[in-house]
């Protein structure tokens, strides 16, 4: 049972699922926007938008803090030098997932995450 279960496994053991969430980050940073299935979506938005909060107070320590989560020195700088400076105002909700389309091959709900943009 699941009761008050902090996240999903993603039938994963829990250094796949780290290692999974971690890669997917580093490029949803990249290419600011990506394609994955609905479950892995909404667990990946968790994990990014607790970064992208960690980003927006800036400063050395947070810094560590991200580059320890994503280990690649690129996504932590862009993460903090240009994503979490147009969120320095909003609270929260810096995704948005928008669900596209069924996989052919074995009929799952597909979803795109990316950034929301500031008008």
């Amino acid at each position: 049972m699941r009761h008050k279960h902090g996240y999903r496994k993603l039938s994963r053991t829990t250094s796949h699922r780290k290692a999974m969430l971690e890669n997917m980050t580093v490029s949803l940073i990249t290419h600011e926007k990506i394609e994955t299935t609905v479950p892995k979506a909404k667990e990946l938005k968790r994990y990014v938008e607790r970064l992208v909060t960690k980003a927006r107070v800036g400063g050395p320590n947070a810094h560590r803090q991200i580059f320890m989560r994503l280990q690649c020195k690129q996504s932590t700088k862009k993460l903090i030098n240009e994503i979490a400076t147009n969120y320095k105002e909003t609270p929260g909700g810096y995704t948005k997932i928008v669900r596209t389309r069924i996989r052919r091959g074995d009929a799952t709900q597909m979803a795109n995450i990316s950034f929301v943009t500031k008008d």
